[in-house]
């Protein structure tokens, strides 16, 4: 337990909720994989979880985060300057950055094998390397999704330099160029990394989307996955 921690939350919680009591806070630091905060109301208490990512940013930046937190425990309006705060420290290049390094560290990516049973996704990325990158761009780890998901298609991890496809698509009526499609996405996302621009993370960029068009069955692709 913090007591430097605790007074912010504290300090947080009675602008929030002038009139209620003060419930008893514990706050500290936890190793995440990731830049992760959880609170819970538990018994009377609040305990709070903080990467600890965040040690060492300053005051406001956890100031906010309290603001941020409580707030939506108790279902209030969240200050739209201390969620500015938070997103503009949190997209900081030094902050994406730091998130990457830990994740590749701590985290656990799960692999299962590029070669399904009716698409080998080595020869689809080769293909598309040839066909539209000259052949020029490097192959990272390549995956199929333990699972048929169906709402994450596909994935690009930075952090773990993987492409992830969902499993669902290795079928035999599975059109040639929805795949296709899908690996091209994650491809440009290889590509185009995500940037920050005023605070918030611009993940699919004008070039990104302007480079995305080229794609000939673009229309049909995505009809198709609308299907799914």
């Amino acid at each position: 337990m913090n007591p430097e921690l605790n007074r912010i939350f504290e300090e947080e919680y009675r602008e929030l909720r002038p009139r209620a009591p003060m419930p008893p806070f514990h706050v500290r630091f936890y190793r995440f994989t990731s830049l992760n905060t959880t609170i819970r109301l538990r018994e009377g208490q609040i305990k709070v979880n903080l990467s600890d990512l965040l040690e060492g940013a300053p005051e406001p930046v956890i100031r906010a985060i309290a603001h941020i937190l409580i707030a939506k425990l108790y279902r209030k309006p969240i200050d739209a300057s201390h969620n500015n705060r938070y997103r503009r420290y949190t997209s900081s290049e030094h902050m994406v950055r730091q998130s990457e390094r830990i994740r590749q560290m701590r985290g656990r990516k799960r692999i299962s094998t590029a070669q399904g049973e009716h698409y080998d996704l080595n020869e689809v990325f080769e293909a598309l390397n040839t066909r539209f990158f000259h052949g020029l761009m490097g192959r990272p780890q390549l995956t199929w999704s333990e699972h048929r998901a169906r709402r994450l298609l596909g994935h690009y991890d930075a952090a773990h330099n993987t492409i992830m496809v969902s499993k669902v698509f290795d079928r035999r009526n599975t059109p040639r160029y929805a795949i296709e499609y899908l690996m091209y996405h994650e491809m440009l996302h290889l590509k185009h990394p995500v940037k920050s621009r005023n605070g918030r993370r611009c993940v699919h960029s004008r070039e990104f989307q302007a480079e995305e068009k080229l794609f000939p069955e673009l229309t049909q692709a995505l009809a198709y996955l609308k299907t799914l």
